[in-house]
């Protein structure tokens, strides 16, 4: 790797983790507070809205994003042509969207959700008008701004969901408080993105990038309903509050998931871009994103299904008790959702979306096929089968990656494996140490510490290279 492109990887990383690590830690306190103020029917309403929301973000989008992302040079007449697709497109799938409102809410025997999906759907709309800009500052790795928009656009929205919980808005601020954050990344965009969107419309490069980014959208929608399948079936199968209990599980895995799923997210497609004409470089460059995700994940979602019970009881209380197991099946999964990032990071950089596709669409097709399999043994089982098919299906990726740039199965499993290993021990050694503590608040903070402390002094011991690498990096930015 290049001392420059190992330098701004290192930046970009470091911005990422930043943005995502403020990003969750308010997303927490504001889970706090709404899951202390909200009931699991509420969340359940909200939730089972999700996957026609992110969906219909993908049709508007229609891959373009990544699409411009992978340009050496995208410019003005590639943004503006992308910006006025995605709101033509968004238009459309409103109407259609708000006309199928009544059907929604019959398919999910919940009449409320006539008037809540209309309102939320709202969302993806308005969003159609930063995505262009969004794009921009992927492509040029605006990570620091990024960080900044997220947090003001987090904490405006959050405070105000918070509130209308408060004034008893039930599900309403939920679904506020989506529109609010959507509506605030947009000017936040605008505010740090120097192009604007011309009046002339030019769907030239729409229709140049159109091969590329069709199998992107179909294989982001295909994505989307395997992150949101079990919300979508459960809607279907057991009541709202079931729903409301998986959903407040799910939205705490995603929150721990995404601290290294989205840092990872920034800087993967355009460093692997950059790094794609050297099959040898881009593979180095693979691998020390994979240890660094290996190096986070791990020990984060392996340290919430150790915390899991204290910490949802600490929280938002013994109404959610349900909510706890499922938490803690979700976060073993959810310790391997950085590595589908990298891989299909890894297919979009070598220009093989046909990978990203198909890989994807089977993918979701045995999922579906599985999970119902097992539908009859109840939530959790389902649960269960979904988590281990998750982490089982990484082997077909890694199959992919060999094609790709040669990576071995047996170089990924060394990079990966060691960080796994003393993730597990640290967690199972924590719980022998601290199973016999009755108060869950010194419960909680003994954990934590104990389990951080053993983390980071057998890496210390191994001389983990990548510790020894953030260690460094973190002195060079404290002594400027």
């Amino acid at each position: 790797m290049g001392d420059n492109l190992k330098e701004r990887t290192a930046k970009g990383l470091f911005w990422g983790v930043l943005n995502n690590g403020t990003t969750q830690v308010l997303n927490i306190l504001i889970g706090i507070f709404l899951g202390r103020l909200l009931s699991p029917e509420d969340y359940g309403i909200v939730g089972v809205l999700t996957i026609f929301t992110v969906i219909a973000g993908n049709l508007q989008s229609s891959g373009f994003t990544q699409g411009l992302v992978n340009l050496e040079a995208p410019t003005a007449r590639d943004y503006n042509s992308v910006f006025w697709f995605n709101v033509l497109a968004s238009v459309s799938i409103y109407v259609i969207l708000f006309l199928a409102a009544p059907l929604i809410a019959r398919f999910f025997h919940e009449p409320r959700l006539i008037n809540v999906s209309r309102f939320v759907f709202l969302g993806f709309f308005i969003s159609s008008f930063g995505i262009a800009h969004n794009a921009y500052m992927l492509k040029n790795m605006m990570n620091r701004e990024l960080a900044i928009v997220g947090l003001v656009a987090l904490v405006i929205s959050g405070t105000a969901g918070i509130i209308m919980a408060f004034r008893g808005w039930a599900y309403w601020s939920l679904a506020c408080q989506q529109i609010i954050y959507i509506t605030m990344l947009n000017i936040g965009r605008y505010y740090y993105v120097p192009w604007r969107p011309q009046l002339k419309i030019d769907f030239g490069p729409v229709r140049e990038m159109f091969s590329f980014s069709i199998k992107i959208l179909f294989t982001n929608i295909i994505n989307t309903l395997s992150q949101h399948l079990l919300t979508f079936i459960f809607g279907r199968l057991f009541t709202i509050k079931d729903v409301g209990n998986y959903s407040q599980a799910n939205n705490w895995n995603s929150k721990a998931n995404l601290f290294v799923s989205g840092a990872i997210g920034q800087v993967a497609q355009p460093v692997l871009v950059e790094a794609s004409t050297d099959k040898e470089r881009q593979q180095r460059v693979f691998r020390q994103l994979l240890r660094f995700a290996a190096f986070l994940s791990f020990p984060i979602m392996l340290g919430l299904t150790l915390v899991g019970h204290e910490f949802i009881l600490l929280t938002i209380g013994e109404k959610w008790l349900q909510s706890i197991p499922l938490l803690q099946i979700l976060c073993v999964g959810g310790a391997f959702m950085p590595f589908y990032t990298l891989y299909q990071n890894l297919s979009i950089s070598m220009h093989r979306s046909d990978i990203y596709l198909w890989c994807n669409l089977v993918q979701i097709i045995l999922q579906i096929s599985i999970v119902l399999l097992f539908s009859h043994f109840g939530m959790k089982v389902m649960v269960v089968v979904y988590t281990l098919f998750l982490i089982l299906w990484l082997s077909v990726w890694q199959w992919f990656a060999r094609r790709l740039i040669g990576l071995r199965f047996r170089h990924a499993l060394l990079d990966v494996l060691p960080f796994f290993i003393i993730a597990a021990a640290t967690m199972i050694f924590t719980w022998l140490l601290t199973h016999w503590i009755s108060n869950n608040i010194l419960l909680l903070i003994s954990r934590v510490i104990i389990a951080a402390g053993i983390y980071f002094i057998i890496l210390k011991i191994v001389h983990a290279a990548i510790l020894e690498e953030c260690i460094t990096f973190l002195r060079k930015k404290v002594g400027k």
